[in-house]
């Protein structure tokens, strides 16, 4: 009787554990929980407003760039005319020269009214 009393136990066991069938483990519907989905969205726009950030800041520097250019161009031309017009000063302030201009406009040398200056 023991041993018919062990099996309708074990029977009874094997007969709750195929009525209660196994619940497969609750599936989520997405991957990522809403605190990652927020992490991911802030993270994302840091990264969206940073590399404007950038382009805007490169787009300046080549825009002082371009102007220290032309800045520099407008010097070079400038040092140019005025090296031109230092020429033409050693040119003109020749001893041959001013006393041919001198003699045009019939001004004479007196010798004890010249002193000599030193630059």
């Amino acid at each position: 009787m023991m041993s018919n009393l062990a099996r309708k136990l074990q029977q009874e066991q094997q007969q709750q554990t195929v009525q209660a069938p196994a619940k497969a483990p609750a599936r989520r519907s997405s991957i990522l929980t809403p605190g990652e989905k927020i992490l991911m969205f802030v993270f994302g726009a840091m990264v969206c407003f940073g590399a404007t950030f950038m382009v805007s800041k490169q787009a300046a520097i080549y825009e002082v760039n371009k102007e220290i250019q032309i800045i520099e161009g407008n010097i070079q031309e400038q040092q140019k005319i005025n090296s031109d017009l230092e020429v033409q000063i050693s040119e003109l302030s020749t001893y041959e020269r001013i006393k041919q201009v001198t003699e045009k406009l019939g001004l004479t040398l007196n010798e004890d009214n010249v002193k000599g200056v030193e630059n």
